[in-house]
């Protein structure tokens, strides 16, 4: 085959853009993304858990972040609602954003798209909070939110349950437990486990890996599980 026509089988169509990045992509894992249209119309079968901030999602095959943006922005939309409202203080929806983000999970097994899900949905967490209160914004917020999306959007595969950058080393996903004013308790649990108990419409289950201390929702960094 030319080589001419060889590079134009592997762009994608007009109806394609934004759906797929090569056919090569596609034919090698399978890489689709869902369009906007067809994410919407799903999440809004669910459309009362998606505006509730402790709900979880997880998805196992997040690409570069789809339905997880949409699930941030959903969210989102409510902390930044009670703000204008005068229901909450910033510091009220900083501790309800950082939960927003606590509650939205990812794996994926290829890692330029597990990279620019975490950048994506960082990037919008951010734009969002630095609309509403300008310099007032905290580093520590940012910082919170950037280190769970580093634990919560995974470089794994689903289907064999181990990372991709560490492949002798099982899936771990991390529950975030908010308390009191604004302690965050973080429990470990094996994916294979939670995969395997089937635990309905709960993703956690009462037997986790590894529990740690309170930490302060500002506070959460990798220093903060540091012995």
């Amino acid at each position: 085959m030319h080589m001419d026509n060889m590079d134009a089988d592997l762009k994608p169509t007009p109806q394609q853009k934004g759906q797929i990045k090569s056919k090569e992509r596609v034919s090698k894992h399978g890489e689709v993304f869902t369009a906007e249209r067809e994410v919407n119309a799903m999440l809004d079968l669910v459309k009362q858990e998606t505006e509730r901030i402790e709900s979880r999602f997880l998805e196992p095959a997040c690409g570069d972040g789809n339905f997880l943006i949409e699930i941030l922005r959903r969210k989102l939309a409510v902390c930044e609602q009670r703000v204008q409202q005068k229901q909450w203080t910033q510091l009220q929806y900083e501790k309800h954003a950082v939960w927003a983000v606590s509650s939205i999970y990812g794996i994926e097994l290829l890692p330029d798209n597990a990279e620019a899900c975490r950048q994506r949905l960082y990037g919008y967490f951010c734009e969002q909070y630095e609309r509403l209160f300008g310099e007032a914004c905290k580093p520590a917020c940012r910082n919170a939110v950037a280190y769970l999306l580093g634990r919560n959007i995974i470089m794994g595969d689903a289907l064999t349950y181990r990372r991709v950058d560490q492949p002798d080393e099982w899936i771990v996903v991390s529950e975030w437990s908010f308390i009191g004013e604004g302690k965050v308790v973080r429990r470990d649990y094996s994916f294979s486990y939670l995969v395997a108990t089937g635990q309905g419409g709960d993703l956690f289950s009462d037997q986790p890996c590894d529990t740690f201390p309170p930490v302060y929702f500002l506070n959460l960094s990798h220093a903060a599980y540091e012995n």
